[in-house]
């Protein structure tokens, strides 16, 4: 078995930015015999094979995955993969030279973890974003920490690792796939233009239901590049929704937590409040968050129905001669 697959999950990516992330990838200084490269090709409308030269890695090679959502993705490259340990990276991740390097390091030497990833996320944007958007920034994968953190404890945030350069051993890359074949509510991360989230936290959460851990590491080094059309106020009010209604789900699944009802008493009375309290930008990244909640409570309703649907017993017709 090889020591390490790195698998970088695209749809329909800029050139220039894929480019900057597999030279970083190429000047690993990790030897390259003992690690395979992976680029899945997620549903692309123009092939990125075409003019996407993998040919210096000895290990290096395509693959396509037909069905579109980054899930999807990360599972046709666990399928593919033959490493111990998975890094996934996105197709605007910059590596540091020595991040497979360090990814082994951390695998070696921390057998009790099971998923771990960047702590130090470096934002290079293509414009520059406006200062009403600062806040949100993390939004956007941007992390620094000073030191090593780490749980057991699915609920810890602060030790839930990014899915940008997330590390995943393999028995629990596995265990995910299979969990998502029998999941009655899959989480599909992005999907074309739908900003889902949080198949990442998933994996973690499987990585501590396995009696391992999940950790966040400051030397592992990422530079994100971020477009223009990611700081813009639309992007970010799509993304909240998204991501938000995402977060909803997920708690649902793991811990049987239910939104509550916004129009219930309490509810009500803070829609009230910030109808007249919020303006401008802030009162559309409400709304956003208002419609996940919505959007959060009808599809777990839809699916309880489903559910409760198919365990009715058929019933028996009496015939009459």
């Amino acid at each position: 078995m090889l020591d390490s697959s790195v698998i970088i999950c695209s749809h329909n990516p800029r050139r220039r930015y894929l480019e900057r992330v597999l030279d970083s990838v190429r000047a690993q200084t990790y030897p390259k015999d003992k690690w395979e490269l992976i680029l899945v090709d997620n549903a692309s409308s123009e092939p990125i094979a075409k003019g996407c030269d993998l040919s210096w890695h000895p290990r290096g090679r395509h693959v396509f995955e037909s069905e579109l959502g980054l899930a999807s993705a990360r599972h046709c490259g666990i399928r593919e993969s033959a490493g111990r340990l998975l890094i996934f990276v996105d197709d605007d991740n910059v590596l540091a030279s020595d991040y497979v390097a360090q990814a082994m390091l951390i695998a070696d030497e921390r057998q009790f973890l099971g998923a771990w990833g960047s702590g130090s996320i470096d934002a290079e944007f293509e414009v520059e974003p406006a200062s009403h958007l600062h806040s949100l920034l993390p939004w956007l994968a941007v992390r620094h920490v000073d030191r090593p953190v780490w749980s057991n404890v699915k609920s810890c945030t602060d030790a839930t690792p990014f899915g940008a350069g997330l590390c995943v051993r393999r028995q629990v890359a596995e265990a995910y796939v299979d969990y998502c074949r029998t999941t009655s509510i899959p989480i599909t991360g992005r999907k074309g233009a739908s900003l889902g989230a949080h198949e990442d936290f998933e994996i973690c959460y499987l990585a501590c239901e396995a009696g391992l851990g999940m950790g966040v590491f400051p030397e592992l080094k990422i530079l994100h590049l971020i477009t223009k059309e990611r700081v813009t106020d639309e992007h970010f009010v799509r993304l909240v929704e998204g991501v938000t209604l995402s977060q909803y789900i997920l708690a649902n699944k793991w811990t049987g937590a239910i939104p509550k009802s916004p129009f219930a008493l309490r509810g009500a009375a803070a829609f009230v409040l910030n109808m007249f309290t919020r303006r401008g930008f802030d009162r559309r990244i409400y709304f956003a968050e208002l419609r996940a909640l919505i959007g959060a409570r009808r599809l777990l309703a839809e699916q309880n129905a489903s559910t409760t649907a198919r365990s009715k017993p058929k019933q028996i017709s009496e015939s009459v001669n």
